[in-house]
């Protein structure tokens, strides 16, 4: 009987800790396995060896409706891409408009969608779609200013910052269409937090990529993410490189830093070490656990600045888009049409739709994209090891390594042919070269020749 009874509370006892702590893990997000639900350092785990696609609706197609890029899904899920990025779905205002249609950054309702585009039905119905393809979606929000028609002017005109002689609301730099914000207002606060929850509560979708983040109060990120974290296990993206805003609780921000150190070194203008001085600043300023959204292009950089048929012309792109998928904390962008690829400017404020015809650049990220999801060795939280080389001014090489797994990249950023020798690989013996899909024999000491913007990534 004794026996007995020492065994029932024993196990009594061991089903209660089991039970605490599956709860206490089950708050931190990663009891059931699920990576859906799942925390890793402090992110959501689906991200770490993910990728982000941006969608341009109106110029995707020819329609520029959700329906008619929805017929995209299916290459876009063969390819490999794992987020889709939605540039702003509002409404546009048309007071102050620029151009035919007008910015996507100038909205004029947080909660509806831009008729442009399609319904709220449309929209819903392309977020399931998604989902049921094993997309993440993730939408463009603009917290810091309005269009300058958005019924809060009227309605709540203590919302904007206003210039202290005329009264009237004031723009946010040289963006005329649009209306600041006044974060110091409480009611502003609680309002664009609720119509932040609007989207995750009846849309279901998996984040936001927030416009000019460094423009809107930290105050307001911490207390608004945490909120937004509580109703589902979310990515957000902060279009900005300050190290204020991983500590504010995002996931992710840009690399426009890095970004501008591999345009000068595609001109010529830097040496392939560079790169270190930048990753460097940036390990030194950031929480170790931040991530990096790293790109060749995007948006802003292809509509302004011709990113990148223009900053990394022809066979320049390659390497950096290489860089892109396999730095350290790097989450990678890739922007519409670059797999095209789509060699000119895509306008702002007025329909210029992408032609899409031989994709020729399709096969190119799809290798990168799988060989991350594939190779936890590229999981953006995965260790990063700086590879010396006999000539550094022209080739940067590195390994990752997760575990037993492991990437060795090694990258031309010149318009010449160039050798080296790596020094202190951990890649020996037979490994896979990537992009030639074989297996190949690796030692300390070997001559790597390289063609000009050649690039070499291997597997282990």
């Amino acid at each position: 009987m004794y026996k007995y009874s020492s065994y029932i509370a024993l196990l009594l006892l061991a089903i209660s800790l089991f039970s605490c702590k599956s709860n206490t893990t089950e708050q931190a997000g990663t009891a059931t396995g699920n990576i859906d639900t799942a925390i890793t350092d402090g992110h959501p785990a689906w991200i770490l060896q993910g990728n982000i696609y941006e969608v341009n609706v109106r110029q995707y197609t020819r329609e520029g409706t959700f329906n008619a890029f929805a017929a995209n899904l299916e290459r876009l899920q063969a390819m490999g891409v794992q987020t889709l990025w939605f540039m702003p779905i509002n409404p546009i205002s048309k007071v102050d408009r620029k151009g035919a249609l007008g910015s996507y950054y100038a909205v004029a309702n947080y909660t509806q969608i831009n008729p442009e585009f399609g319904t709220m039905a449309d929209w819903k119905a392309l977020v399931k779609q998604c989902h049921n393809m094993g997309f993440k979606v993730i939408i463009d929000w603009v917290p810091s200013h309005t269009g300058a028609d958005h019924y809060w002017l009227e309605q709540h005109p203590d919302f904007y910052v206003r210039d202290s002689i005329t009264g009237k609301a004031i723009s946010l730099y040289d963006w005329t269409d649009t209306r600041r914000l006044n974060y110091a207002n409480p009611v502003l606060v609680d309002s664009m937090i609720n119509s932040m929850k609007f989207w995750i509560k009846e849309t279901d979708i998996d984040g936001f990529r927030c416009d000019v983040a460094g423009e809107v109060a930290d105050d307001y990120w911490q207390k608004c993410i945490p909120e937004l974290k509580k109703m589902k296990n979310i990515f957000m993206l902060a279009e900005g490189n300050k190290a204020s805003l991983p500590r504010d609780g995002f996931d992710a921000t840009y690399t426009w830093n890095e970004f501008n150190m591999m345009k000068l070194i595609a001109k010529g203008e830097r040496p392939a070490f560079a790169i270190d001085s930048v990753i460097a600043q940036t390990d030194s300023s950031f929480p170790t656990n931040a991530l990096l959204m790293y790109f060749t292009s995007n948006h802003d950089e292809n509509s302004w600045n011709k990113a990148d048929y223009g900053t990394m012309p022809g066979a320049a792109h390659a390497p950096f888009a290489v860089l892109t998928q396999t730095l350290q904390r790097s989450v990678p962008l890739i922007y519409s049409g670059q797999e095209e690829p789509y060699l000119d400017s895509i306008s702002f404020f007025y329909k210029d739709t992408i032609r899409f015809e031989n994709y020729a650049r399709a096969g190119f990220y799809k290798t990168l994209l799988t060989l991350r999801k594939e190779n936890p060795a590229l999981a953006a939280n995965a260790a990063f090891r700086k590879i010396a080389t006999d000539n550094d001014k022209a080739v940067y090489a590195f390994e990752r390594s997760n575990g037993n797994a492991g990437v060795l990249v090694v990258v031309n950023l010149t318009n010449q042919p160039q050798q080296a020798v790596l020094k202190n690989i951990a890649a020996k013996g037979e490994v896979k070269n990537v992009f030639l899909d074989k297996p190949e024999q690796l030692k300390n000491g070997q001559v790597f020749s390289l063609k000009p913007w050649d690039y070499l990534v291997y597997s282990y």
